[in-house]
């Protein structure tokens, strides 16, 4: 079955780092294969049209956009532009995000703010100017990439994702209240330990593991997962799917959780 037959779903954070697949980018592909046209949207204007020319090689339809998430003027005439084109928008998925090591009394005033913009506002600006759309068409699906760290302690110690992601799984189940009524869904999928090139790239994190190399980090994380290994990006992109599409007509306010069990071994 082809869930998204003829949406429009719009993919904030659709790039990563060339070739690999992150979260975004595996969403959508996937988002793609179910039917829809994929609106990919990213900083990086170049990874967002290679996610689209993926699509497009895939048979699917698609487009991009270099857009600064965090910059409300820009989201708003991105916004604007997929209306104009296409009339509508039935899907929103928010798959912005950033990590920096640092507890609360490490972290400056600068990481505070340059995560709780990436990771944070971008999700608020994109339902900022999506959701008066879907209210006018009397529906929408609106999924945001949150996280473990929502609910839990990981590990590590990076005040600025946890506090960040905690609000955003809040705002998005406030959110789903607010606009329940006229057909409006929002839900949010927390990732636990995800193998993604973002993991890769994050600044210390091998070190905070203990782990002298990437691989090694890899291999720390797959022990912490009760099902032995760590998910991926494909994970993601099916519950975000799943979220988004007809099988979950019922479904609003919720978070899915991803992790492989980690959160029932941390209760």
């Amino acid at each position: 079955m082809r869930e998204l037959e003829g949406k429009i779903a719009l993919v904030v954070g659709a790039g990563t780092i060339g070739d690999e697949i992150g979260n975004g980018r595996a969403t959508a592909l996937l988002m793609a294969r179910h039917g829809a046209h994929v609106v990919c949207v990213d900083r990086d204007e170049r990874s967002a049209r290679r996610t689209a020319d993926m699509i497009a090689d895939g048979g699917g339809a698609a487009e991009s956009f270099g857009v600064d998430a965090t910059d409300e003027a820009a989201v708003a005439g991105l916004v604007g532009s997929v209306i104009r084109a296409h009339g509508r928008i039935d899907v929103l998925d928010n798959n912005v995000g950033i990590s920096l090591l640092g507890g609360v009394t490490e972290a400056s005033a600068e990481d505070w703010d340059r995560v709780l913009a990436v990771n944070l506002k971008t999700a608020v600006n994109a339902m900022k100017y999506v959701i008066p759309h879907m209210v006018r068409q009397g529906a929408g699906a609106i999924v945001n990439i949150s996280s473990i760290a929502a609910l839990r302690w990981g590990g590590t110690a990076y005040a600025t994702y946890y506090t960040s992601k905690a609000a955003l799984t809040h705002l998005s189940r406030t959110t789903a209240l607010e606009f329940a009524a006229a057909g409006v869904r929002v839900n949010t999928v927390s990732p636990g330990l995800i193998k993604t090139p973002m993991v890769a790239n994050t600044a210390g994190l091998a070190n905070a593991y203990g782990a002298d190399s990437v691989e090694k980090m890899w291999a720390e994380r797959d022990r912490q997962v009760p099902l032995g290994h760590m998910g991926e990006p494909w994970d993601v992109a099916e519950a975000a799917l799943f979220l988004a599409g007809p099988r979950a007509k019922f479904v609003t306010g919720a978070d899915l959780v991803v992790d492989g069990g980690m959160t029932v071994r941390a209760a």
